[in-house]
């Protein structure tokens, strides 16, 4: 099973102060401006979403479809698929990508310790 991309969405208090304090780590835009309140910056591999605002925890984020620079892939397994795969594992949503739709969707599960995980599909 491939998940796609990975980052980690980080809520955030002052999005500038945050985007600053990574931009002195290295980090770099890659996506998003600040001003509708998110950013996505990238060092190396890592990327990270900061958002104000928009989520209560932070979350693992993960997106079928693209690699680590947001491009698409060529071949990837749809949303779609890997939710009926992990609800065959027996894995509770508690949000569902519709079955009936294609293209951009998501799904989002918490696991065991409380963490959102969050499956995001862009293409």
């Amino acid at each position: 099973m491939q998940l796609g991309a990975f980052s980690i969405s980080l809520t955030v208090k002052d999005i500038r102060k945050s985007k600053a304090f990574y931009e002195g780590l290295g980090f770099s835009d890659m996506g998003g401006t600040g001003d509708e309140d998110w950013v996505i910056l990238k060092n190396g591999d890592t990327v990270i979403g900061l958002f104000q605002g928009m989520f209560e925890k932070n979350m693992l984020t993960f997106n079928p479809g693209w690699n680590q620079n947001a491009e698409k892939l060529a071949e990837f397994q749809d949303i779609r698929s890997l939710q009926d795969d992990l609800k065959a594992k027996g894995y509770q949503f508690t949000a569902e990508a519709d079955p009936s739709t294609s293209g951009p969707a998501s799904f989002m599960l918490v696991d065991p310790d409380g963490n959102p995980v969050l499956i995001d599909q862009h293409v």
